[in-house]
C-alpha cells in the first residue's frame, strides 16, 4: 500500500475497530456529523469500530463546519487522515486525548453528512437504464445519447434526509391506460434506487470546468444513497422534461462519507464492453482508464412491518455492484457536470443513478426486480411485494473487500415508508 494509512495490518486501540465485521477499522475512518441529545449544533466526527472521534475535543480541527473542512485541498486532506490514523493506533501517544474525545455512535444523532446546497441525480447504471426505458418505451429503450453523455438531472435539496429517517408516501396526478383522465391519489408504485452518493469537497469557478485529470481531486468523499421513486407519478409526468414530484418528495443519505484515500485500495480499471464506444477525449484519460473504477459491493434490505413487529432483521432481496453496473465514472461525472461552466460547492451530492448488475437478481429497482409490478417478489415470512407498502423499511448497504486489504464498510441507509396524508387534497 502505497499510502500508510491504508496498510492492512494497522490495528487500533479500540477494540471494535479490529473484529472482522466492523464497517470502520482504522483504515477506513470516514466523516460525518453528530451531536449529543439536546443540542442543536452538529459536530464533526470520524467513524472507528463502535464509536465516533470528536475531530474538534481531539484537537484536530478549531471548528464544527464540515463543509468547511471538506474544501481543503488533497494533501491536507491526507495530512488531516494521517493525524487521525496515528493517534488512533494501538501504541499511540495521544491515545489519552483521543480516548475523551470518543463517543459511542449508539449514544449520539446521526445527521446528514454536510449541509447539501445542491443536488444533481445522475443515470450511470446502464443496465438500469435499459431495463427500465424497455418498459417504458418497448421499441426503444436506451436512447441514442445514452452512451455519449453522462445524463443528469437537477434533484430537490431540501428533501435529503439522514438515514433513520421515516417518509410520507407521496401524493400526485396519476393516469390509468384507460382513463380520460389524470387524478391525484397515493403513489400505488412507491419504489427504491439503490445509489451511491458523491460529495463534492473542493469547488470550481464558474466558467472554469474542472478538467478529467483534476476532477477526483474535487470529491470528497462516497455515500449510499437511496432516491425514492414514485413509478406511476413519473410514468405520467416525466415526458417531457423529466422526473418531478415523483422524485422529489424525499431521499435517503447514510452519515458517513467515505473518503477517496479509504477507496484506494479498492480501485480498479474503467473497461466498457467490446463495441461500446470510447468517451469523447474531455471524458477520457489513460488514469481513468487504469484506476477509475471502484469495486464497491452493494445490497438491499426489504423489512416488512410484519417482520420488524416479529424481530425479524428483513431479507436481502438484491446485491449488486459499482464496478460492474456504472457505464460512468465519478471523474467523469465532475468533468461533465463542470464542462458548459457551471460552478460546483463543498457540499454539492451527485447520486449516482440505480446501479443495477445485470442479472435480475442484482436489480437495485422493485420497477426491474418485479417487471413493473407484474411479478411480485415472495419473502422469507411469506408476504409478496411488487412496491412498497406502507410500514415498509428499506436498508441499504455496501462493503469494499479485497485480498490484501482490510475490508472497509459504509454503515447503513435507511429508511421507513409512512402512509400518506391526503387530507382535503382530493
Amino acid at each position: 500500500m502505497s499510502d500508510p494509512t491504508n496498510a492492512p495490518d494497522l490495528k487500533s486501540w479500540v477494540g471494535s475497530a479490529n473484529e472482522a465485521a466492523s464497517d470502520f477499522p482504522i483504515q477506513n475512518l470516514p466523516f460525518g456529523r453528530f451531536r449529543l441529545p439536546g443540542e442543536s449544533a452538529w459536530r464533526i466526527g470520524v467513524a472507528i469500530g463502535d464509536q465516533v472521534l470528536d475531530l474538534r475535543a481531539a484537537g484536530l480541527v478549531d471548528h464544527a463546519d464540515m463543509n468547511r473542512l471538506m474544501q481543503r485541498a488533497p494533501n491536507e486532506r491526507r495530512a488531516l487522515r494521517q493525524a487521525i490514523s496515528e493517534g488512533l493506533r494501538e501504541g499511540s501517544a495521544q491515545r489519552a486525548t483521543f480516548e475523551a474525545a470518543l463517543l459511542p455512535q449508539s449514544a449520539v444523532q446521526l445527521g446528514l453528512p454536510c449541509e447539501v446546497g445542491d443536488y444533481t441525480d445522475f443515470y450511470v447504471g446502464i443496465h438500469h437504464a435499459t431495463e427500465v426505458g424497455r418498459q417504458f418505451r418497448p421499441d426503444n429503450p436506451l436512447l441514442p445519447n445514452y452512451k455519449w453523455v453522462p445524463i443528469g438531472y437537477h434533484g430537490r435539496a431540501s428533501t435529503l434526509q439522514p438515514s433513520g429517517t421515516a417518509f410520507r408516501r407521496p401524493m400526485g396526478q396519476v393516469k390509468a391506460p384507460d382513463s380520460a383522465q389524470p387524478v391525484l391519489a397515493p403513489s400505488a408504485r412507491l419504489d427504491i434506487e439503490l445509489e451511491l452518493g458523491v460529495f463534492i469537497g473542493r469547488g470550481n469557478e464558474q466558467g472554469e470546468p474542472v478538467r478529467i485529470a483534476d476532477a477526483e481531486s474535487h470529491v470528497f468523499g462516497i455515500t449510499l444513497f437511496n432516491d425514492w421513486s414514485a413509478r406511476d407519478i413519473q410514468g405520467w409526468e416525466y415526458q417531457p422534461l423529466g422526473p418531478f414530484l415523483s422524485k422529489n418528495f424525499a431521499s435517503t443519505v447514510s452519515p458517513w462519507m467515505v473518503t477517496m484515500e479509504a477507496l484506494e485500495p479498492f480501485r480498479q480499471p474503467f473497461v466498457r464492453a467490446e463495441g461500446e464506444p470510447d468517451p469523447l477525449p474531455y471524458l477520457d484519460s489513460q488514469d481513468n482508464r487504469e484506476r477509475g473504477a471502484m469495486n464497491i459491493q452493494m445490497e438491499v434490505v426489504l423489512q416488512t412491518a410484519g417482520m420488524a413487529r416479529e424481530g425479524h432483521a428483513g431479507d436481502v432481496i438484491s446485491r449488486s455492484n459499482f464496478a460492474r453496473a456504472a457505464y460512468w465514472t465519478v471523474a467523469q461525472l465532475v468533468t461533465h457536470h463542470t464542462v458548459n461552466g457551471c460552478s460546483l460547492r463543498a457540499g454539492d451530492l451527485f447520486g449516482t443513478g440505480t446501479l443495477s448488475g445485470p442479472d435480475k437478481s442484482q436489480s437495485g429497482s422493485l420497477l426491474e426486480l418485479t417487471t413493473g409490478g407484474k411479478s411480485p417478489i415472495t419473502l422469507s415470512n411469506g408476504e409478496r411485494r411488487g412496491f412498497l407498502e406502507d410500514g415498509d423499511t428499506v436498508i441499504l448497504r455496501a462493503c469494499c473487500e479485497r485480498e490484501g486489504a482490510r475490508r472497509i464498510g459504509f454503515g447503513e441507509c435507511r429508511g421507513t415508508v409512512l402512509p400518506s396524508i391526503q387530507g382535503d387534497a382530493q
